[in-house]
């Protein structure tokens, strides 16, 4: 099929920054695109070929969207299964496929099939409420500390808690959770892997991600991560056997702990371009949205190795402020060197909310983290 210049369309489920950063592409190439998505100020929605305002949870709206393109992907794992499940059934190709979403959107599920094709894993148990789980802290039969996840509708470090005692769990939600072992690790990792409905299959360096102590959210992602290669050696191979077994088409990111002994856990999956990916736009030779773009229309995937080394800083929005965005010292940042920022275009700023991020490039990989830091303390998400 010939996409470039056509009427060919791609339908985008979810209008957020992966989506803008994936019309980064189509626009490259000249993809006509649809997006569909809840918020009438989505970033998506400047560089869209037409837009669309609705709900990514309600079937109609979604199987509507869905006949009106010619392969449907998404950014975003929120949305209505079913429509997928029933476009498919019509002939309709959606990449990743129902079933590989299905087996994903719910944590619970996503860790049992894990369990069930013999993928390493954190130890874990799936209750049904709080109140069950609370049952079995009354009766003694688990331990503190351990970690909560929420099976549905976690994301940038909303849903996960480490309960060290009851107490904690007094602000979580009532819904079915997954408990985990808390595993000492020395780092947590991810690999990208790509694959393409003909079955070629290609992974991403392994990258390395420093978390905020506070929000439980990624603050650095360092390519390629500061491991020996017999550990990143066993990380990409992990995440071809996760990849296999979810059988995914376009990108799988695959979060895993390297433990104390350099043993390997996968954490989670995303089926989608993700924030441990976003380096590649600037060090990679072919970034991650491209690649998503290449494996869902069958194209030849592209090479996944680094040109530099690169160091992420995700910008959020800054703790006591919520209102009208701004970017404070901006211009700092862009005088220091192999400095990129990223502007994801939402409005409104919120505590911890993800704005932006920002890109630095060297051929030290140390000099670009010690750059990073410096970008971290200089540029501020405020309000206006």
């Amino acid at each position: 099929m010939n996409y470039f210049s056509t009427n060919f369309t791609l339908g985008i489920l979810g209008g957020g920054q992966l989506g803008k950063m994936m019309l980064y592409e189509t626009r490259k190439w000249d993809i006509r695109t649809h997006v569909l998505d809840p918020s009438a100020e989505a970033p998506c929605r400047i560089a869209t070929d037409y837009f669309e305002q609705g709900d990514l949870m309600d079937f109609g709206t979604v199987y509507n969207f869905g006949k009106n393109v010619d392969i449907l992907t998404f950014e975003i794992e929120g949305v209505n299964v079913e429509a997928l499940e029933k476009l498919e059934s019509e002939g309709k190709k959606v990449y990743p496929s129902a079933a590989t979403l299905r087996n994903i959107q719910d944590k619970g599920v996503q860790k049992q099939f894990y369990k069930d094709h013999n993928i390493s894993t954190a130890p874990f148990k799936i209750y049904n409420s709080k109140n069950d789980l609370n049952e079995i802290i009354f009766r003694e039969e688990i331990k503190f500390p351990f970690v909560w996840k929420s099976c549905t509708g976690g994301y940038d470090g909303k849903g996960v808690s480490i309960i060290r005692e009851a107490e904690d769990l007094i602000p979580l939600s009532e819904d079915a959770c997954i408990i985990e072992n808390l595993i000492p690790f020395k780092n947590e990792l991810a690999v990208i892997v790509a694959r393409n409905p003909s079955g070629e299959v290609k992974t991403y360096p392994v990258v390395e991600m420093e978390f905020h102590p506070e929000a439980n959210q990624v603050e650095y992602v360092i390519c390629p991560a500061r491991i020996d290669d017999a550990v990143a050696k066993k990380a990409r191979d992990l995440a071809v056997k996760v990849s296999e077994a979810f059988q995914h088409v376009g990108l799988l990111a695959v979060e895993m702990f390297q433990t104390e002994d350099d043993e390997i856990l996968v954490n989670e999956v995303a089926p989608r371009p993700h924030n441990s990916g976003h380096y590649s736009i600037e060090a990679s030779y072919t970034n991650q949205f491209e690649q998503h773009i290449r494996a869902i229309l069958d194209l030849p995937l592209g090479n996944t190795d680094s040109k530099v080394g690169g160091v992420m800083v995700n910008l959020v929005g800054a703790e006591g402020h919520t209102g009208d965005v701004r970017y404070k010292n901006i211009e700092k940042i862009l005088a220091m060197e192999g400095v990129t920022p990223h502007i994801y275009g939402k409005k409104e700023t919120r505590p911890f909310r993800k704005m932006g991020h920002v890109t630095i490039v060297n051929k030290n990989l140390n000099t670009a983290r010690s750059i990073a830091e410096e970008v971290k303390k200089t540029i501020e998400v405020v309000a206006k």
